[in-house]
């Protein structure tokens, strides 16, 4: 046990032992708990500030999010997916799902209208209950998602890079109060770019099929990239040498932060994938005309899940503690 010189606020070191405290709603925090809560809150507002300024400044087009739709990502076949149910209802006699990601709808918009965009879009994937005390699962969340037509991984890469990087340095500047109460003032480090790239094969063979994503993250120190994961069908296969061009951003101890890659556009590719990977083709229906006519353009983007690069940046045991109405899997408070 450390305590934090400036606020007595103790911090341990997790232990695999240790167990993980679900985050209390907002009515039950004592006076203390009021402040650290607010103090992440001030984080997560200067976060969003910095990165939707640096895509603005980038060109980007903000885009509003979308809530219902026929099409939604399929989290399939991706073995790190653990959705219990997904969320389905009648309007106006046709189904549509709540968002799990609105990929489908950046590959079109990408193409279309907006070749830089970027949308804060509220997700929802109801995740198992055992999932509660990973720290780093929650029912509902929020991703920077972005997308660019005619780019590829290693400019999403510098884009994110330089947030981030950008990101950090400011607060560690600008927030010096903040993070001192979170005890966090000595202990983030600014990352440098670039930063360090695996390849998921590679980890696989030290950590093991199954544990390689909690090895890494268990033993960085500093944002670090994984690229090659097999994936759902829109993310870039190379069929030749069965390697994805795809990648996620991992920190330490909450692991991936971003998802993203390259993307598919070629009809042929996307068809055959779908099939492979048995997914329900009139659900993707737009797109696959689209591939078909021509009008899906190449393009590479990801999502950032705010609630995780939050609470890597503030040191929170479990990310719910970045929301202000917790969403914990296999809890449901009033509000």
């Amino acid at each position: 046990l450390r305590w934090c010189t400036t606020k007595h606020i103790p911090v341990t070191k997790m232990t695999k032992q240790e167990t993980i405290q679900i985050p209390k709603p907002l009515e039950q925090l004592t006076a203390s708990e009021i402040e650290r809560k607010a103090c992440i809150g001030k984080i997560m507002t200067y976060t969003l500030r910095s990165l939707t300024n640096t895509y603005i400044n980038k060109g980007f087009q903000w885009l509003l999010p979308v809530a219902l739709s026929q099409s939604t990502d399929p989290l399939w076949p991706d073995p790190g997916a653990s959705i219990e149910k997904r969320i389905e209802v009648d309007i106006y006699g046709k189904p549509v799902r709540t968002m799990s990601s609105m990929i489908i709808h950046k590959l079109v918009a990408a193409s279309t209208a907006y070749p830089k965009l970027f949308i804060l879009s509220p997700n929802i994937r109801i995740e198992k209950g055992e999932r509660a005390k990973t720290g780093k699962h929650i029912y509902e969340f929020t991703q920077l998602d972005f997308e660019m037509a005619d780019s590829g991984s290693k400019d999403v890469f510098a884009l994110v890079e330089d947030a981030i990087c950008t990101l950090v340095k400011d607060l560690k500047k600008d927030m010096k109060s903040e993070l001192t109460t979170l005890c966090r003032c000595d202990t983030l480090k600014a990352p440098k770019a670039p930063f360090k790239i695996y390849d998921r094969a590679d980890l696989e063979a030290k950590y093991g099929a199954e544990g390689w994503e909690a090895g890494i993250a268990k033993d960085i120190t500093e944002p670090v990239w994984v690229t090659n994961i097999p994936r759902e069908f829109y993310d870039y296969e190379d069929f030749k040498t069965g390697k994805w061009d795809n990648y996620d951003l991992f920190m330490p101890q909450f692991g991936e932060v971003l998802s993203g890659a390259k993307r598919e556009y070629e009809y042929k590719k996307i068809v055959e994938k779908i099939e492979r990977d048995q997914v329900k083709k009139e659900n993707y229906a737009l797109i696959i005309k689209m591939a078909k006519e021509g009008r899906l353009k190449p393009t590479a983007g990801a999502g950032i899940g705010m609630e995780r690069l939050v609470g890597w940046i503030a040191g929170v045991k479990h990310i719910a503690e970045c929301q202000p109405f917790p969403r914990v899997p296999g809890n449901v408070n009033e509000l």
